[in-house]
Formats: C-alpha cells, sequence, structure tokens
C-alpha cells in the first residue's frame, strides 16, 4: 500500500448506485487515472454484485432501503444507510484502511462517518450535490414543515462545519455555503457537472420515432414533483389546443415518484396521441430517442432549489447539439447562454410559444445547437471540471499540508 500513502479515497454514495450515478463516476474515475485508490460505498441495484471493480474503482454495495415516503420513510431510509455505510467504512478501515473520506449528498447525514473518522487523522471532503432544505420544500410545492426545514439547514451546516474541504457545483452553492453556513470561500471549491464527450454522442435517428411527427420534443431525467413535467405538459396543452400546432411528438425518458400522476395528467390533458413516456431504458435507447429529438426541453421551473441549481440535462443536450427551451433561470442561463431559448418562468403559455416558435425555423435550431456543443467542448466539459477536482485533493496530501505550515 505504499504507492497509496496519503492516497486512499473512501467514498459514500447514497441516492444512487454506481456507477449510474454519473458526477460520482466521473470524480471517482479521474481520481483514479491520478493514481488514487478510490473505494465507493452504495446501494446495490437489482441483481448488481455486492463487490465490483469498475475501470479501477472498488464498489461495495449494500441493500437499498425502500424509496423513502413521507417524513418517517425519509428518516428510516437516510438512517439505515448512514449506519450501513458507517459499519462498512469500519470495515474497509480495518481491511485496507483509507486516507481520505468523501462524502456526496443527499442526505447530509454522513458527516457523522466523516466526524468520527477525523478522530484517527483522517481527512473529510463534503461534495454538496443538491441544497437539501429548498429540495425539500420544492418537493412539497413550498409547504414543507417549517420545523424540518430548519433541521435539514442544521445538518447541512455540520456537512459543512466537519469538512476539511467542501465542493460546491456552481457559484450559487458556493455563496449559500458561505453565507448560511458560514464557511469560509477558501475552503470551497466549484467543481462543475460537465459532460463526458466520449460518452455523449449523437447516432442515428430512432426510425419508428422520427415517423411519429415533424418535430420531435425530448426530454430526459428524474420525474418527481418537484422536476415540472406538470408544467411541459400544460405548456404541450396549450400548444395542441391553443395554438393549434398538432405536427409534434413528445418523448418522455426516466422514471421517479410523480411518474403515474404524470401519466394520468398527460390522458387529463388530452395528450396521449402525442406524449411517450418511455420509462426506464437503456443507454443505447436513451441516445437514439435524444439523436432523434429536433428541440431538448427542460421545463424546471423557478422556486429557491432550481434558481441555485445546475440542471444535468441542459449541458447533455448541449453535448448532442440540440436546441433547448427552458426557463429562465439563473444557473441556465449560466449554463446554455444562447444555446437555448428562455422563457419566463413558470408561464408555460409563454413556453408553448417558444416551442411553435422553434418548430418554424431550423436554421435558428441548427445555430442554437452548434452554439451549445461549441460551449461544452471548450468551456464545460468534464476536461475542464477535473482538475478542479484534482485541486481539491492535491491539497489534502500530507506534503501539501507541511509545505502550508513550515516557515518561509
Amino acid at each position: 500500500m505504499r504507492e497509496f500513502a496519503g492516497k486512499r479515497v473512501l467514498m459514500l454514495l447514497e441516492n444512487q448506485p454506481y456507477p449510474q450515478d454519473g458526477r460520482v463516476r466521473r470524480e471517482s474515475f479521474t481520481l483514479a487515472v491520478a493514481g488514487y485508490q478510490v473505494t465507493v460505498i452504495c446501494p446495490r441495484n437489482g441483481t448488481q454484485p455486492r463487490y465490483e471493480t469498475v475501470n479501477g474503482v472498488r464498489v461495495i454495495r449494500y441493500p437499498a432501503p425502500p424509496a423513502g415516503g413521507g417524513l418517517l420513510g425519509y428518516l428510516f431510509e437516510y438512517g439505515y444507510s448512514t449506519a450501513i455505510s458507517f459499519v462498512l467504512s469500519i470495515w474497509v478501515a480495518l481491511r485496507g484502511g483509507f486516507d481520505i473520506i468523501h462524502s456526496h449528498n443527499p442526505p447530509d447525514t454522513m458527516f457523522v462517518i466523516g466526524a468520527f473518522f477525523k478522530l484517527f487523522g483522517k481527512r473529510y471532503v463534503f461534495d454538496h450535490h443538491d441544497l437539501s432544505p429548498e429540495m425539500y420544500n420544492a418537493r412539497f410545492d413550498g409547504k414543507g414543515n417549517p420545523i424540518v426545514f430548519k433541521a435539514l439547514e442544521v445538518l447541512e451546516r455540520l456537512s459543512c462545519r466537519v469538512a476539511d474541504r467542501v465542493i460546491a457545483t456552481n457559484q450559487s452553492y458556493r455563496e449559500m455555503e458561505m453565507r448560511r453556513d458560514n464557511v469560509r470561500p477558501e475552503k470551497i471549491t466549484i467543481v462543475r457537472n460537465g459532460p463526458e464527450l466520449g460518452r455523449i454522442k449523437r447516432v442515428e435517428p430512432d426510425p419508428e420515432l422520427r415517423q411519429k411527427a415533424s418535430t420531435i420534443i425530448g426530454y430526459v431525467g428524474i420525474m418527481g414533483y418537484q422536476d415540472g413535467v406538470d408544467y411541459l405538459l400544460r405548456a404541450l396543452q396549450h400548444l395542441l389546443y391553443d395554438l393549434k400546432r398538432s405536427d409534434f411528438y413528445m418523448v418522455l425518458v426516466g422514471t421517479g415518484d410523480a411518474w403515474h400522476d404524470l401519466r394520468a395528467l398527460s390522458t387529463k390533458l388530452g395528450l396521449d396521441d402525442h406524449v411517450w413516456f418511455t420509462g426506464t431504458v437503456t443507454d443505447e435507447e436513451l441516445r437514439r430517442y435524444l439523436s432523434t429529438a429536433d428541440i431538448c426541453v427542460d421545463p424546471d421551473p423557478s422556486n429557491p432549489f432550481n434558481d441555485r441549481s445546475t440542471m444535468i440535462k441542459i449541458t447533455e443536450f448541449m453535448a448532442l447539439e440540440k436546441p433547448i427551451v427552458a426557463f429562465d433561470l439563473p444557473e441556465n442561463r449560466f449554463t446554455a447562454q444562447q444555446g437555448a431559448l428562455f422563457v419566463t418562468p413558470n408561464d408555460e403559455r409563454l413556453f408553448a410559444g417558444a416551442l411553435a416558435e422553434l418548430m418554424d425555423d431550423s436554421e435558428r435550431r441548427a445555430r442554437m445547437g452548434a452554439y451549445g456543443r461549441r460551449r461544452i467542448e471548450e468551456e464545460l466539459a468534464w476536461q475542464h471540471c477535473s482538475p478542479k477536482l484534482l485541486e481539491v485533493y492535491a491539497s489534502l496530501q500530507p506534503d501539501h499540508q507541511a509545505a502550508v505550515v513550515s516557515p518561509s
């Protein structure tokens, strides 16, 4: 283990399996290539093996808890995952050890594991994927329990305070960490969610989908109650019945806890002949469907969570040279710039109008798509983000610390 002295990393992941979580996959592989020994503890997905090595990253999986539903459900899910991750982290410590523990939220409870191992000289990195208090309120349409909201704020603050370094996904998160959690600016590093250009490539369009209409509209992502797909469906109703545009077909790739309700809403709005909910698909099918799309959409509405969050789907649409229609949210605008047609937040009629506008202008669609791809290649791809991650880890190495404390 001498070759890995100071460079053994244990990652804690709860809300998705590995390697399905793209950000964790990119970060762990980047570290492995840079010479770190990386182990990931995460839940199992279906028939995944309990132990596996994926592209040089060792993965230890535990039986996933039932998905949380309601306060008690989430308390059980997060409590179970934190407890079993703690037990497995002790097992890893005894079997080979680690020098750095790197937790990914949600939940914001893994700091207790980081705090425990800091007693033994380990370093702790908190990777702040989501603003849990704002996400909670968004899920309940701004009507969440204020006590729960405050508790989530406390957990976030403790996660940031315990950490030796905090990783933020964008400038909005960094500002929140400084303002709400009182984290020193030099302790925070922004590592954005850039796509891997080698994994996102256009392929031949799906012939069956291509025949559905002259304009194919694409969406991919989680379909929870806070993700705005209901806004999209109401916009499509305006497009079909108010603007009298029947020359479109909408493909929605993904699933989530609102999926069944969204399908029912589609039927209620009279959209079933123009909308296809694919559910879970293979990577190959996903690439075919998105490559077929003429326009892609991000209907995330404005709220305190979405306004500060970078939507991965937008960067993936841009990498595929797709023009985008989205609500004009701060981080959406920073990411897409001229690659998207932005409309007033939460205005479904304007969203429908923007779709109609792009449906009638193929040249503009091509310009927007080309701009988006160029912006990804030149500024936002993972290759531009990964050096920041390596800077964080370099700052945690023993020789770096010695250099910092040695007299000049």
